[in-house]
């Protein structure tokens, strides 16, 4: 007898018309097909949209950004070749405002801060190293920060990202001696109860590719222990603090 496979997780819906949706991508999952050839949210939504609507033949769906594996929150796909050309366009220029919130080891020197750094990556370590200065084949990576709520040498940290470089939240936190719980590949030590990364992404502003109107999709996390070291007040600080600022 073939052994049976392990359910896939339930999709949350945030919010869907003809060009967009947004989701909340299930920490573990991968954004697209991987050398694993695990479940991945692409496929995933793609079977989802073609079961929900009864669609015939391939259906459509653009992957505008991604998520690490480890990392779960807020995703937005495009529907439609048009809505993927024009929020790939809100990405490159900057309007597809993206904030996350982390726990970190240690408290960062100042409680609020913009970090500049430059990253280049090792696609075969599938690792990044940070520069304090611009170096060959380093990109700009530019994030703010605010220590939402600090116990013992642990933080709770709301991050608005400027630039999305691979892994900037997890090396830049790093690079200031922050790295986050559980985040072994940047330095961080072994924790008990917590085996990747506490990251999760927590709301996508963009304007919609049709309409232009303004668009705020948020997410709270879950998991990981690591999100049950604050009350449930803290983490809906974290995830509203630079969405207040507008």
């Amino acid at each position: 007898m073939a052994a049976s496979k392990a359910p896939l997780p339930s999709i949350e819906v945030l919010y869907e018309d003809n060009h967009m949706i947004a989701v909340v991508k299930p920490p573990g999952i991968p954004s697209q097909e991987d050398e694993s050839g695990d479940p991945d949210m692409l496929t995933l939504i793609k079977e989802d949209l073609k079961e929900r609507h009864n669609k015939p033949g391939n259906v459509f769906l653009g992957l505008v950004h991604r998520l690490d594996r480890q990392v779960g929150g807020v995703m937005v796909f495009a529907k439609t070749s048009k809505g993927a050309s024009r929020l790939s366009e809100s990405v490159r220029n900057r309007s597809f405002g993206k904030t996350y919130m982390c726990v970190v080891h240690g408290v960062p020197a100042a409680a609020e801060a913009q970090l500049r750094h430059y990253i280049r990556k090792d696609a075969k370590r599938n690792q990044v190293t940070v520069f304090d200065a611009p170096a060959a084949e380093a990109k700009e990576a530019i994030l703010d920060y605010a220590v939402v709520a600090s116990q013992g040498s642990r933080s709770l940290v709301a991050i608005r990202l400027h630039t999305g470089r691979p892994h900037q939240i997890r090396a830049q936190m790093a690079h200031i001696g922050c790295p986050l719980v559980a985040d072994r590949k940047y330095g961080a030590p072994a924790t008990s109860g917590v085996s990747d990364p506490a990251l999760w992404s927590t709301s996508i502003s963009v304007p919609h590719p049709v309409s232009k109107e303004s668009t705020l999709f948020r997410s709270l996390p879950y998991g990981s222990a690591a999100w049950t070291w604050w009350t449930p007040s803290q983490l809906e600080q974290a995830a509203n603090w630079f969405i207040k600022e507008g």
